[in-house]
């Protein structure tokens, strides 16, 4: 049985991806001159998945909360936040630009993002336990399973 990742909470203001517009709105001219390189970016899975990985690498809090949350769609979660990481793209412009994709394309995409999520829970089953309870420390609720 494997350890579960209890949830992480940090205040939205503190997030990387609101920090950075993932969640602002943008003019209809913006939305026409970007869609068509939104679609390009998230159809690249290689590309896509690289942005994703430097989500998990430089996006600490915000993955916290939203990795952290097994009760969210966390593949489109960083499929957003990578869009936002590369490009600065919003976030709602992503989804519009994903309904675009073939099933080929979204299922590579949705390997790359699980790649990265997983990627990311080895690395927060790796982080020492805090015993001061500080809010840089994960706890697991499991620290080790014997077989």
């Amino acid at each position: 049985m494997k350890s579960k990742i209890k949830q992480i909470f940090h205040r939205y203001e503190l997030w990387e991806d609101w920090l950075n517009g993932m969640w602002r709105n943008e003019t209809k001219e913006y939305e026409a001159e970007n869609i068509d390189s939104i679609i390009q970016f998230t159809a690249n899975h290689i590309e896509y998945g690289k942005a994703m990985i430097r989500v998990i690498d430089e996006w600490h809090i915000c993955c916290e909360n939203n990795l952290s949350n097994t009760s969210i769609n966390r593949k489109a979660w960083i499929g957003h936040a990578a869009c936002c990481i590369a490009y600065n793209y919003p976030e709602y412009l992503v989804r519009r630009a994903w309904k675009t994709l073939t099933f080929e394309q979204q299922k590579l995409a949705n390997n790359e993002a699980d790649k990265a999520i997983k990627l990311w829970e080895q690395r927060i089953r790796l982080k020492p336990m805090s015993k001061s309870g500080k809010i840089d420390a994960i706890q697991l609720e499991f620290q080790m399973q014997l077989q």
